[in-house]
C-alpha cells in the first residue's frame, strides 16, 4: 500500500491485551497500533483520525503513566452524539485502539472475563471532548483537541472543492490534504489538551 512517509515517523500505541494472550495471538498480550493500521482501518488519513489518533497516544500515556496500557480495561466517553462533528470515526479509531465498545464487541468469556461491550459511550454528560476511565483504579484523564490553533480544514478543503477551485488547485489537493494532517502531528502539544480531574 502505498502512503505518505510520515506516517512512519508516528508514534505507535503499545498497549497489553489478555485476550490476545489468553487466545494465542502472541505470547506476552503485547500489541502496537500504529497510526498506518488506524488509518486501514478508517479508510481515510484527516483532521479527525489524527485527532482521535493522538487524543489516544496522549491521553493513554497521562492515564497510565509509565504503566503499559490495558486494552478492554479503559472506558471511553465522548461529549458528542456519534453524528455530531465526526464523533462516530472518533469513537471507531477509540474503539480500536483501547478495545472499548457500545453492544456490539465482544460479550467476554464466563463471568463476563474480557468483556469489550459497555465502554464506549456517546453524548456523555463530560466537560471535554472525550474522557477515559481506568476500570482498575478509577482514575480519569479529560481530552481536548484543537486543531483550529494549527490548520484550517475547511479552508484547504474548499481550496480544492470549491466554485473558483482551478484545475491545479484540485491536482494539489491531495498532498496539500496530507500535509495538513502531518502538521497536525507536528503539532500534537498544542492541538491536544489532557486535562487531570
Amino acid at each position: 500500500m502505498e502512503y505518505p512517509r510520515f506516517f512512519d515517523g508516528i508514534e505507535s500505541i503499545a498497549l497489553t491485551d489478555e485476550l490476545a494472550g489468553f487466545l494465542g495471538v502472541n505470547e506476552n498480550g503485547m500489541v502496537e497500533i500504529s497510526y498506518l493500521e488506524i488509518v486501514k482501518m478508517a479508510g481515510h488519513s484527516c483532521a479527525t483520525v489524527a485527532g482521535a489518533y493522538l487524543m489516544a497516544l496522549k491521553g493513554l500515556k497521562a492515564l497510565y503513566g509509565g504503566e503499559r496500557p490495558k486494552r478492554g480495561q479503559i472506558k471511553v466517553e465522548i461529549r458528542n452524539t456519534p453524528t455530531e462533528h465526526n464523533a462516530g470515526v472518533v469513537g471507531c479509531v477509540l474503539s480500536n485502539i483501547t478495545g472499548a465498545t457500545t453492544d456490539y464487541g465482544f460479550g467476554g468469556m464466563s463471568g463476563g472475563r474480557f468483556n469489550r461491550r459497555n465502554l464506549l459511550f456517546y453524548n456523555a454528560s463530560i466537560d471535554t471532548d472525550v474522557r477515559f476511565t481506568r476500570l482498575d483504579t478509577g482514575k480519569q484523564i479529560g481530552i481536548n483537541y484543537h486543531p483550529g490553533k494549527v490548520v484550517n480544514p475547511t479552508q484547504i478543503l474548499m481550496g480544492a472543492m470549491g466554485p473558483t477551485a482551478t484545475p491545479e488547485a484540485k491536482k494539489a489537493f491531495p498532498k496539500r490534504f496530507q500535509q495538513m494532517v502531518k502538521t497536525i502531528f507536528e503539532n500534537g502539544d498544542k492541538v491536544i489538551d489532557v486535562i487531570e480531574p
